[in-house]
């Protein structure tokens, strides 16, 4: 059987397995912390809000769960981020000289591994924590960082384009978005149908079958160097390898493209802390007072947020034919920040459901600034620069995540919508640093040659390109 050189269906199933799930955890561990620690059953109503019969014991219940959940959230993070970042940089740094195939494939072994477990744990009704070992268990074969950071070294390999490649990423953006959207709408109906079992079995299923295409189906695109034909010079051991890959990314290169990529690097990593703080705490949100959500609106609210990966797509589409990477970024960064301000204030359903309408074009950054990163350097460097892009993406999404959920679980008594302001603000962090991007300049693309033992070459020859 001959093997393809499509990534996006092992994205497409990933997200889908991923997100038929990742609604229902925070619900999970809500509904099971609510009756640990009120004694009394989950409210479970049909109509629009759950608040309307609500007494002032449950007002108060509902901060309890809130403080404990958000906590949960917390615990689970700190517990998986390090072995996650570590095996990330490792990784992908790594897939520069043996091939992308392993990025993908260990990854999707650890999603498998979590989804399973979660399924025991509900199947059985195990102890709650035993999700926080699960879900380090699962980091130590990396996680969605590590999957998109070989996933966009594939893309990086098959694309000479510049163009091609920014397009191909923001529909790799669009692929999760649109794929996670389908399965959040059905998670509710399945949660109330079939309860939380059928779900997690379902999603161990996809995991499985997307594995499998990864293994046999997923053509390599790196090849590993032929030992015979391989140039005579030092032999390192494989670590130092890796460090020096990432070591090589900035030693060989000018001050000035050092300076260019250093800046994305920063835009990158500010942009995905102020989204995916904001972001995470939605669904505690859309669960508290005064909106108190049932399952469907969440699943509802979820798939709304599909719109917003396929305008971003569009909005690439049309605004690359007109407008500078910079501007784009920038409508984007607009787009996040006035979004995060009405979330902020929402406190009906209609408002609530609103909210997507200002974040239309929210996704556009992300696959902006690493087409401009990737542009940056040469071939041959695409692993080590995607690895410290993973690295940081996933850094700064659990850090923020860590961060936004404690500080969501000591405001949300006084003012619930305080980290959506707070996530609002930072977003002027990677506008400033954008307009240093724009100071630098972007010139003539010019790909740097792969260094041979022995070889040196002037840093000035090396010129950034966005």
């Amino acid at each position: 059987m001959k093997g393809l050189y499509l990534v996006e269906p092992i994205v497409a199933i990933y997200a889908f397995a991923s997100f038929l799930v990742f609604p229902l955890v925070q619900q999970y561990v809500y509904r099971r912390l609510w009756q640990e620690l009120t004694n009394t059953t989950y409210p479970v109503a049909d109509d629009i809000s759950r608040c309307a019969t609500n007494s002032s014991n449950h007002s108060s219940y509902h901060e309890e769960v809130q403080k404990a959940a958000s906590l949960f959230s917390l615990y689970s993070e700190l517990f998986s981020m390090i072995p996650s970042l570590i095996v990330t940089l490792i990784l992908v740094a790594y897939s520069d000289h043996r091939g992308r195939k392993i990025t993908i494939i260990l990854p999707l072994v650890g999603s498998l591994i979590y989804t399973i477990s979660f399924l025991a744990i509900s199947f059985f009704e195990l102890n709650l924590y035993l999700l926080i070992a699960s879900n380090f268990v699962s980091s130590l074969f990396g996680g969605v960082g590590t999957l998109l950071g070989g996933c966009f070294s594939y893309i990086a390999d098959l694309c000479e384009d510049g163009k091609q490649k920014t397009l191909r990423m923001a529909g790799v953006d669009m692929v999760i978005g649109l794929l996670s959207g389908v399965a959040s709408l059905s998670t509710g109906y399945f949660l109330r149908a079939a309860g939380f079992n059928w779900p997690f079995f379902t999603s161990s299923l996809f995991q499985f079958a997307n594995l499998l295409y990864a293994i046999f189906v997923l053509e390599e695109t790196m090849r590993p160097p032929d030992p015979l034909l391989a140039p005579e010079g030092p032999s390192r051991p494989a670590m130092q390898k890796l460090v020096y890959g990432v070591y090589q990314l900035f030693a060989a290169a000018s001050r000035r493209r050092n300076t260019l990529v250093v800046l994305l690097l920063l835009t990158f990593t500010f942009y995905c802390f102020a989204n995916m703080g904001g972001m995470s705490m939605i669904t505690l949100y859309e669960l508290n007072e005064p909106l108190c959500w049932s399952e469907i609106l969440i699943g509802y609210g979820s798939a709304l947020s599909t719109i917003v990966f396929i305008t971003s797509f569009i909005g690439v589409s049309v605004f690359s034919r007109c407008l500078g990477n910079g501007t784009i970024v920038f409508i984007g960064l607009l787009s996040v920040m006035s979004g995060l301000v009405m979330v902020a204030f929402a406190k009906t359903t209609l408002m609530m459901f609103l909210v997507r309408v200002p974040m239309l074009l929210a996704i556009m950054p992300a696959p902006v600034l690493r087409s401009m990163m990737s542009k940056a350097v040469s071939k041959s460097e695409q692993g080590a620069l995607f690895a410290c892009v993973a690295f940081l993406e996933s850094l700064s999404s659990n850090v923020a995540f860590a961060v936004f959920s404690s500080l969501y679980a000591a405001t949300v008594a006084w003012y619930s919508g305080f980290c959506f302001l707070l996530a609002a603000g930072l977003c002027l962090i990677p506008m400033a640093l954008l307009g240093a991007v724009g100071l630098v300049g972007p010139d003539e693309p010019k790909e740097a040659e792969p260094l041979l033992s022995g070889e040196e070459t002037d840093p000035e020859d090396d010129v950034p390109s966005v």
